[in-house]
Order: structure tokens, then sequence, then C-alpha cells
């Protein structure tokens, strides 16, 4: 059973308590990546078979598999994709950037470049469910942001076939390679290439414990989007909600797995109740119930404050990956809100909307680090170089000022390199 917490002391006292200590895989990825790299598509396949229970022939996906997964899908589900994709497309085309180019000083000129990165590696998760919405968000700003290669890595199923729906999305979101990989040795595979995966600069999607060891062991080899845990939202709701809608809310994230977290936020005691007692009666009528009762009942609370701005300001210290205020006037929040992933306002605004449909992306900072990191984004796909000129004339006017400064740094060279220009052969 979901908890109750009431009071801000105890309520922070909970959230800032520490969670339990994760289990420590780091030596068999070690092991697995080191592998990966000296064997190469030998281990791929080892490992497919050993962890997919595939023994696989070849690791890329043919054009005739996804003409059969394009067959093989139901044509309303393939016209949602569709639909996604263009608003996922037109949200994210407004984050492009543009280069830049400054002459504001005689004989100066200062600019900035964006390129895209060359070649983009997409991680989509296996395992207990499919997930062809992570292809659309991954894929998509990677090619708006003009990446030449995208790269798309996904465990098969124990006949070493991928998901139908899976390679459905990756059509319509216009990936140009799939491999039937998963796990550490699929990052280690992007990070460092084989003979028949191509090494990326960028690997970007979300996994599970082993697939997050592996990502936060090449970075630096390879780029990575972020480190992310599991699943969490949090909801701040008042008693005009009907508690079956925020029991409904809640669930959809304790159904991604056994660690996904589920927390509401109320000023009413009787409502909280309410959504207790309307979470035990769902529970049971889900698909996943099981995975949905280990999470809310390991991970799932109810806090009960004094206010509905406290609320807002325990939101700001958990900094969930997805928040709902399921509030009157929601947009009057917002400017309050300092720390989430992602944002959903009004009592009309499920969670579930920036999973599948809205456009906004869903991989999203997780367990607490909506502190300081991001969503992901076409900036994620890109990265920036800087240039300089100074014509002899505009040189010979700073040329001074830039040798003083590199003294006082204890950097002669750095100074003389500024002044020798002016300088005659002798001096």
């Amino acid at each position: 059973m979901i908890k109750i917490i009431q009071g801000e002391s105890r309520v922070r006292e909970e959230i800032f308590s520490g969670k339990e200590e994760k289990k420590d895989v780091s030596a068999v990825v070690s092991e697995i990546i080191e592998r990966v790299k000296t064997q190469g598509d030998a281990a791929l396949y080892y490992y497919t078979e050993k962890f997919e229970k595939a023994k696989l022939t070849t690791l890329k996906v043919s054009a005739e598999e996804i003409a059969e997964a394009a067959q093989a899908i139901e044509p309303r589900f393939l016209e949602i994709l569709q639909k996604a994709a263009a608003n996922i497309r037109a949200f994210h085309s407004r984050q492009k950037r543009e280069s830049f180019e400054m002459k504001e000083r005689d004989g100066v000129v200062l600019g900035q470049k964006i390129i895209p990165v060359d070649c983009a590696g997409l991680y989509v998760p296996g395992g207990t469910a499919a997930y062809p919405s992570t292809v659309l968000m991954d894929a998509i700003p990677a090619k708006i942001a003009g990446c030449k290669r995208v790269v798309m890595v996904t465990p098969p199923d124990k006949n070493g076939k991928v998901a139908p729906a899976i390679l459905a999305a990756a059509y319509v979101a216009g990936v140009d390679e799939i491999y039937k990989i998963g796990g550490a040795q699929a990052i280690a595979a992007l990070a460092y290439g084989t003979e028949s995966v191509p090494k990326t600069d960028k690997i970007v999607g979300p996994g599970n414990a082993f697939v997050a060891e592996a990502k936060k062991q090449v970075f630096g080899a390879v780029s990575i989007d972020m480190i992310a845990g599991p699943s969490e939202i949090m909801v701040v709701a008042d008693n005009k909600n009907r508690a079956k809608d925020i029991a409904a809310d809640l669930l959809s994230q304790a159904e991604h797995d056994k660690m996904a977290s589920a927390v509401l936020a109320t000023d009413d005691m009787a409502f909280a109740l309410a959504v207790s007692e309307e979470i035990e009666r769902q529970i049971p009528l889900l698909s996943r119930s099981e995975i949905a009762r280990t999470s809310i009942d390991q991970n799932g609370k109810i806090f009960v404050m004094d206010s509905l701005d406290e609320a807002v300001e325990i939101a700001n210290a958990v900094a969930p990956e997805h928040l709902e205020l399921c509030l009157d006037e929601p947009f009057t929040y917002p400017e309050k809100i300092k720390h989430a992933g992602s944002v959903f306002l009004g009592r009309y605004t499920p969670e579930a909307l920036g999973d599948y449909f809205a456009g906004a992306n869903h991989t999203l900072p997780t367990s607490g680090t909506a502190r300081f990191s991001s969503p992901l984004s076409v900036d994620d796909f890109i990265k920036k170089t800087q240039y300089i000129y100074y014509e002899k004339s505009a040189l010979e006017k700073v040329c001074k000022d830039v040798a003083y400064f590199a003294e006082k740094e204890g950097l002669t060279a750095h100074a003389k390199s500024a002044v020798c220009r002016f300088e005659s052969e002798e001096e």
C-alpha cells in the first residue's frame, strides 16, 4: 500500500533520507565492454545468445524485416505513429540553433558555427516491454539536428526478431540502420565500433542498470545524453480532482518497473486517503499489476502538506522527472517550478500525453538531476565550434594588452606570440 506522510518536516526527512543502495554492476559491465572492444562482432553474437537466448546469423536488421514489420502493423497504429512524429517534429524544430557572426569591431570577425554530430547512436530498450515511443523521441531530434547517420540498437526476442512496432517507429522516424543487440554490449559497440556496428559520436536513450553503467564507463570515448534512473512521477493535486484520475496517473509510471516511483502531494488528508483506496482498486486491473504493486509498495508516497504552495515547494525539492500540476489556473505555477524534467499543466494533461503524443520529449532527467540537466533535445545532437579573425591593424591595437594579461599568468610564450609580429627580426 502507498505510504502517506503528513507535515513538511516529515516529508523533507523522507525526501532526503537517501535511497536504497543500488547493486554494483560495474565489474560485470567492464568485462562486457572489454570483450566487445577486443572481439567485436563475436562478442555481440555471444552475449545476444547468452542474454536474449537468440542465435543470430546477422546483427543488422534487413530491409525485408522492416517491410514485414510495416505489413504486420495495424494501419491505425501506423497512422498514430505518424501523427505523434509530426507533433515531435513541430516541437523540436523550434529548438534548432543558428550559427552567427560578429563584425562589430574594425578588422575583427568572431563567429560560432553549429555542426551536427556525424553519427548518433540510439539505444531502445526491449525486455518487459517494447517502446516505439522512445524511437520517435530519440531519432527525430537527431534528424532535425542534421545527423548524417542515425544508428539504432535494440535487443531481439528469443527468435532473433525485433518487435514490429519498434521497426515501424524507426521507419517513421527515419532511422538509417538498426542492429539486434542490447544491454551493455550494445553500448560498447556504439562507443567503439565492431566489424558490423559503426562507432558513433553520441549515445542516447534509456535502459536498465547495465545499460546505465555502460554509458557511464564509455563516456569520454563517446558523448552520452544522461544516466537515466527508474521512471518517476510527482502529482500536485487539490481535492477538486477525482481520486480515480490521480490514481491512474500515479500508476501510469508505477507500471514501468518495480523501481519506479509515484508521489502525490496534496493539502487534503481525505483526498489522500481516497487516492490511496483508488490505487488499491485499480492495481489488480492492470496488465502489469505485479510490477505496479511492487513499485507502489516500495516507492509510492503521498505527501499531505499544509497548503498547495507548500506542495509546490516540495516538488522543487524532489526535482521529479514528470511533474503534474492538477490545479485551478495551472499557468500561475510554472514560474514557481524551478526543478522538473517536464511539467504537465491542468486536470486534463496526463503524463501519458508527454510519453506518446504531445510533441515534447519524454527522455527526461531522473533521480533529482532535473536540478541541473534538461530533457533530450536537438541540442544533444549538435556541437559548436567558434572562429576568430583579426586583421593586422586590429591585432596591433590590442597585442600589448594580450601580452600583459599573459604575463600576469606567467605564460611568457603566450605574451611573445601576441607581440612578436610587430617586432623586427632581431628582437
